[in-house]
């Protein structure tokens, strides 16, 4: 059973990599053209109406479960990546996991952060008024990084 799940998620990132490229894109529009062109040919019929709706109900349906497994997966691999940032790093690691709260817990911790970035952001902003240049003089700072980070005559 594991053997299959792994030969199915390797099949489900190929197609959803494969489904993402301009060249199908480009070869279903060309379907569907082609499609729309034999109408008068097949006199615009209910057969000839029937396989484009079939055909396009078919992808549609399977391209969702090989989309939503690669998804979910590029999701899992993202949240533990963050996860491990979190768990390196100076941030608070009660963020570990807070994928798997319901939306109202969410919300509230969205809210806790927001307000506690504002917080921060003040005391920031006050402890550096003093010490902070003035527009003039930063925008020069400015300057001159740009200017000694641009190549000379010399090196081009």
């Amino acid at each position: 059973m594991a053997e299959l799940k792994h030969i199915f998620a390797r099949f489900a990132a190929i197609v959803s990599e494969w489904a993402g490229k301009p060249v199908i894109f480009i070869l279903a529009l060309l379907s569907v053209v082609v499609w729309g062109l034999t109408g008068p040919i097949f006199d615009f019929s209910e057969t000839w109406q029937l396989v484009i709706n079939t055909g396009t109900t078919i992808i549609t349906f399977l391209m969702v479960f090989l989309l939503q497994n690669a998804q979910t997966r590029d999701t899992r691999a993202i949240q533990a990546k963050l996860n491990e940032l979190i768990l390196t790093s100076a941030a608070e690691n009660r963020f570990v996991g807070i994928e798997n709260l319901d939306e109202e817990d969410l919300k509230h911790l969205d809210r806790l952060v927001e307000k506690a970035a504002k917080s921060r952001g003040e005391e920031a902003e006050n402890g550096q008024r003093e010490n902070m240049p003035s527009a003039k003089s930063r925008l020069k700072q400015k300057k001159r990084r740009i200017v000694s980070a641009a190549p000379s005559k010399s090196d081009r």
